[in-house]
């Protein structure tokens, strides 16, 4: 129950999180600072632009405020962002530290402690954030560019050592909450002390640090170009072929290239002012970098190392059963003796052969081609095993011929 009640306000608020977001950021990008429309403008003013929707308009500016000029209402937000995390970070503990951390630790990839591995995850999360922040406070205050490159280098590293020592899903998970862990930081370390003192210095009548809000505003743009990848990664748990493929993690970092490219694209299509450039100069790149994500996807996912020993002969049905009954069934069966899953996974269930026979090109999906099945190989399914079951699949996964009836 706790898991469908954290899934369901992790979308809500995830869905809120990124609509203001990208509005806020759009915003940014069209406001008007000329023209007829800004005529009226005053000193303080950074731009203003009519906007269209429910059935009215929106005559929106953005402003600095003289001192002591504060409204008596204004809006924070704020809390989205933090009810997207938390309740993200209760889901991981939920679904990969809870029950042994059957969902954290793949022996097959690294067969490491389950306190060691909950140790490395939580400190991945902290030490991130404290490389990031500081980058960003030295360096990138002087030098962005070359912060840039060293903060794009240091997450695709950490792509790659968290595909080493987690499983494949918790590996994509946990860069999942690095990377929601960082734009957190971003929201409540760095944006939402800069709009403090903002306000605090129109209350106060006392001039604005005007390098609190260009601060800001760079963790802000960090925090949209982050949100295509992000998303990908909140999916990916229906992507098993991404996630269990041994180059997953370069699956990832394609991913990801390719979405914060289109992000990048979508982003300099406005030119500020109420000004756009035209379709071919941004949305021809931004197709490119999608093309160029897939095209590598394409390829990568065909270099495939995972083996498979080939049966050499026919596999009777009797051993598929016997395969399926010593791997599978633990947890695929209307009555589980899996220690975690006490309910049949996606309701499977392998109780008769007809079922098997049924569920026979999903076992060659999940067993055979992408190896995520049994999960985390829990049950130690043998590279032989996986062999056979192709072999009677591909053979027509055919059962035995019901017995003749004696007249």
């Amino acid at each position: 129950m706790l898991d469908v009640i954290f899934r369901w306000a992790h979308l809500i608020a995830g869905i809120m999180w990124v609509g203001n977001s990208m509005l806020f950021n759009w915003l940014d990008r069209n406001l008007e600072r000329s023209g007829p429309q800004a005529a009226d403008l005053d000193k303080l003013s950074q731009g203003k632009i009519f906007m269209v929707h429910s059935g009215a308009f929106y005559d929106v500016e953005k402003k600095l405020l003289a001192p002591g000029e504060m409204p008596e209402r204004l809006h924070w937000f704020k809390w989205q962002n933090f009810t997207t995390w938390a309740t993200g970070i209760s889901l991981f503990v939920l679904v990969y530290y809870m029950n042994n951390a059957s969902g954290l630790v793949d022996p097959s990839v690294h067969d490491v402690d389950i306190s060691v591995a909950i140790t490395l995850s939580v400190s991945a999360l902290f030490v991130g954030w404290l490389i990031y922040d500081t980058l960003w406070r030295t360096l990138g205050e002087s030098n962005p560019r070359l912060a840039t490159i060293i903060s794009v280098g240091g997450l695709f590293a950490a792509i790659f050592g968290f595909s080493q020592v987690f499983g494949g899903r918790a590996a994509y998970m946990q860069t999942g909450v690095l990377i929601g862990t960082v734009m957190t930081g971003n929201v409540w370390m760095c944006i939402v002390p800069s709009q403090h003192e903002l306000v605090a210095a129109t209350k106060e009548k006392r001039d604005q640090d005007p390098t609190l809000s260009l601060r800001a505003k760079q963790r802000s743009i960090h925090n949209n170009y982050l949100t295509f990848p992000l998303l990908f990664i909140m999916l990916s748990n229906h992507f098993g072929a991404a996630t269990s493929h041994p180059l997953n993690w370069l699956i990832l970092i394609l991913v990801m290239i390719g979405g914060a490219g289109i992000r990048h694209f979508m982003n300099i299509r406005y030119r500020g002012g109420g000004h756009e450039l035209p379709h071919a100069a941004w949305l021809t790149p931004a197709i490119g970098m999608g093309a160029l994500a897939i095209a590598g996807l394409m390829v990568v996912t065909r270099l495939d190392t995972r083996e498979v020993v080939d049966a050499d002969a026919p596999v009777p049905f009797a051993r598929v059963q016997e395969i399926i009954a010593n791997r599978c069934v633990t947890c695929h069966s209307a009555k589980p003796s899996d220690d975690v899953f006490t309910a049949p996974p996606a309701n499977v269930m392998f109780d008769s052969p007809r079922a098997i026979q049924h569920m026979a090109s999903r076992i060659r999906a999940r067993a055979v081609e992408q190896q995520n099945m049994p999960f985390n190989n829990k049950t130690s399914m043998t590279a032989k095993e996986r062999g056979e079951l192709k072999r009677w699949i591909d053979d027509g996964a055919q059962l035995p011929a019901p017995p003749k009836e004696e007249r």
